[in-house]
Parts: structure tokens; C-alpha cells; sequence
């Protein structure tokens, strides 16, 4: 009963907070800070900070546990695309806390979120419009020296059943030439699934472990007798899907 209210008061804080954010604290930014590049760091710090103290009070009321496993890896991957699994509504929050720096590809459904919006567009995430121009703006911003989150799975993932990866990050990484960090997230006893609700809360404190992985080289998927990128992409899909698909392999002998 503890959790299932603490759940609910940090899912309704979730909310609120993101709108204090928009509503106040990034209008003062703009109104104190002037150069563009500094105004944009620090809104994306704020951001991970937020998401800090909101990932601390989980885990101080007993929510929730987590850890991480070489998360040392993420200051070497200016310009890298970080692919993870999704297995719970928590993990970008998890991800973006600990990241120097988090470019977002968000759904475009989320711009009609009166609780999110503000802060989308503070942080200038990339709107997923299914459009030729968000593969070049995911070019430009990683070729900016951003760090590109993406779930390959579109949508969270759903326990037991087989992964299935869009080829667009691997779209993405071919085109900019930008290398991939493997990311695997596990959640046990799962918590905030697809079709799970707020307040089916586990029978135990699930913990989450996110272990940040080696890098892929995306030149090792070019090959000079392609007619065009798509066999790349096929084959570094493949390679994606089955590098995080051994963390859930791992995870079920557990």
C-alpha cells in the first residue's frame, strides 16, 4: 500500500513538475541568459537534474531501485547514437539522468501533452514526424557532437515476447557515420509495461540495472558491392537487435 501511494504521488509530481519547468524556471533562463548555445546547455541540464531528484525520491520512498553498470561510458560518446531496449515508461527518464548530454526523438502525439510540451521544446528534442527531414536533422545533431537516444522498438517492449527493431536507427547512424552504444536496461519484477497502469504495482520493489555496453562501429556494416544503404541497414538492424536481445536472454536465466 506504501508504494502503490508513493507511485501515485510521484507519477502526479511528474507531471506537475514538467509544467513548473515550462512555465517558470526555462522563462527565467531566457530572460537571464542570452547566448544560445549556453541557454541550451543549461535547459538540458536542468532537465537531468530534474530527473535526478525525481529518480532519488523513487528510491528514498521505496518505489523503485536502480544502478548502473559503466555508465562512465557516456562521456566518450559526443556525436555517438545510443541505442537501449525499452522495457518500462521509466527508462529515458532513467537514461537522461545520468547522460552529459540526451537528444530525444520524441512522438509527436507528446506536443499535445500540456504537462510535457513546455519542456519538448525548451530542450529542443526532435519531433518524430516520419518525415525525410527528421533523418537529416538527426544528422545535423549528431554531427553537431549531440548524443542521440533512440529506442530501436518504436514502443515499449512486451515481456516474453520476441524484440522487433525499426530500421531507423541504423538508417540514422549509416547516414551520419556516427557510431552505436549498447545500452541494455533490465526492470525486475517488471514495472510501467505497454499495457501496464501506474497502479499495478509488483508484489516486490523492482530494480532496475542499466548496463551501458561497447560500442558498434557502423563502418564495419559498409560494403562497397551495396547498391545502397538499406543492406547496411538491414545488417546492423540485425546486429542491434541481436546485441540487446542477449540481455534478455540473460535476464530470463535470472
Amino acid at each position: 500500500m506504501w508504494r502503490w501511494a508513493a507511485t501515485g504521488f510521484f507519477f502526479a509530481l511528474f507531471g506537475i513538475g514538467g509544467l513548473l519547468l515550462s512555465i517558470i524556471w526555462f522563462n527565467l533562463l531566457r530572460l537571464i541568459v542570452r547566448q544560445p548555445e549556453r541557454l541550451h546547455r543549461m535547459t538540458l541540464n536542468s532537465i537531468r537534474n530534474s530527473f535526478r531528484f525525481f529518480l532519488g525520491g523513487l528510491r528514498m520512498f521505496g518505489v523503485m531501485d536502480y544502478r548502473f553498470i559503466g555508465d562512465d561510458k557516456f562521456e566518450q560518446d559526443a556525436g555517438c547514437l545510443v541505442v537501449a531496449n525499452h522495457p518500462s515508461l521509466l527508462d529515458y527518464v532513467i537514461l537522461a539522468s545520468r547522460m552529459p548530454r540526451c537528444d530525444c526523438i520524441v512522438k509527436q502525439a507528446l506536443l499535445q501533452n500540456p504537462f510535457l510540451r513546455g519542456v519538448i521544446k525548451a530542450a529542443g528534442y526532435l519531433v518524430n514526424a516520419g518525415s525525410d527531414a527528421l533523418l537529416l536533422a538527426c544528422e545535423a545533431r549528431l554531427q553537431a557532437g549531440g548524443t542521440l537516444l533512440i529506442f530501436p522498438e518504436g514502443t515499449r517492449s512486451m515481456p516474453g515476447q520476441p524484440m522487433t527493431l525499426q530500421r531507423g536507427a541504423a538508417n540514422i547512424a549509416l547516414r551520419a557515420g556516427s557510431d552505436v552504444r549498447i545500452v541494455h536496461i533490465s526492470c525486475h519484477p517488471p514495472m510501467l509495461t505497454k499495457h501496464g497502469k501506474w497502479y499495478e504495482i509488483p508484489p516486490v520493489k523492482p530494480e532496475f540495472v542499466i548496463t551501458i555496453a561497447d560500442k558498434v562501429k557502423v563502418m564495419d556494416f559498409m560494403d562497397d558491392h551495396d547498391l545502397s544503404l538499406a543492406l547496411a541497414a538491414r545488417r546492423l538492424t540485425q546486429h542491434l537487435r541481436t546485441e540487446l536481445m542477449r540481455s534478455n536472454i540473460q535476464d530470463n536465466e535470472k
